[in-house]
């Protein structure tokens, strides 16, 4: 027998003979449940290639997406020029793919900030109950109640606008979400007989929820995370548009449908390929959410 026959065996054994072998097996199971998914390989494929894009920004683009060239200016896409130029002159090519870069860091920055916070509130709340479920809650429903990006541009109003401070606001928006999957899942496994016997053999509060608690949550968190992230690059887009998000002369790309727009009529390439790409980015972030809640999700086995 082949060695990768041999390695498929072992991860699909029925009697692991380790906690590694059995972690392995189980990722391995979740992999072909997931290649099976068309919709879900798509935003793959899509996520994927956005990351290599940004990751060979430099190689890809030509032109540099900050030198303007005020006689070439709001030149058709042609061989030069891949995606035209825009109203200084710029390479829209280079800027998207630039911007690619920026688009990334918010995403990575706002599910690093939003998603912990989210799963220590709402694992707490529900663990605890009591007034501290009550007091967390009732804060959560105070942000749920308002739009995510009205929230957010007033967060960024009184923070300034900038990059850093549009990072910081949609996190601050988004994760009530995360809190209240957290606060479901919490309530549902906290008088589980695991948790009980953790419980009789001295585990602390602490140990109980960090250990036992938040990996019970984390699968539904993955789900909400995947799903959630085309709304963030949206409300980034949303705020680059207004001037609030990355300032000029960074390679945004909302920023750049809001300085295109006045060209729609004639030189439509300025707004509308920024546009097209924060639609497909938000496309297959939605589509590998989708994939991941069929892989992740136990309703759906």
């Amino acid at each position: 027998m082949t060695p990768a026959w041999n390695s498929t065996r072992w991860l699909l054994s029925h009697t692991p003979g380790s906690k590694v072998q059995a972690r392995l097996g189980r990722i391995y199971m979740g992999w072909l449940t997931f290649r099976s998914n068309p919709i879900g390989m798509t935003g793959l494929v899509i996520v994927a290639l956005l990351v290599a894009v940004a990751i060979l920004a430099p190689w890809l683009s030509e032109h540099t997406p900050f030198t303007q060239s005020l006689p070439d200016r709001l030149r058709p896409p042609s061989h030069d020029h891949w995606f035209g130029t825009d109203e200084l002159g710029r390479d829209i090519f280079s800027r998207i793919v630039h911007g690619t870069r920026i688009t990334l860091l918010i995403v990575c920055l706002v599910v690093i900030v939003a998603a912990p916070l989210g799963l220590v509130v709402g694992s707490v709340s529900g663990y605890f109950g009591g007034w501290l479920d009550i007091v967390a809650m009732r804060i959560t429903d105070i942000v749920l109640a308002f739009p995510r990006l009205i929230l957010a541009l007033a967060f960024v109003a009184a923070l300034g606008p900038g990059l850093e401070n549009a990072v910081i606001a949609i996190a601050v928006t988004a994760w009530p979400p995360y809190a209240r999957i957290a606060r479901a899942e919490t309530m549902t496994i906290r008088h589980s007989d695991f948790i009980n016997a953790a419980r009789l053999q001295g585990a602390t509060h602490f140990r109980v929820i960090t250990c036992h608690v938040f990996p019970m949550c984390a699968s539904s968190l993955i789900i909400r995370v995947s799903l959630d992230m085309a709304g963030i690059i949206l409300t980034a887009a949303g705020l680059g548009f207004l001037g609030l998000g990355a300032q000029p002369p960074a390679p945004e790309w909302g920023a750049m449908v809001s300085s295109g727009r006045q060209f729609m009529l004639d030189q439509w390439w300025v707004a509308a390929i920024p546009g097209l790409a924060i639609l497909i980015v938000s496309l297959g972030f939605n589509l590998l959410g989708d994939g991941l809640r069929d892989v992740l999700d136990p309703r759906s086995h």
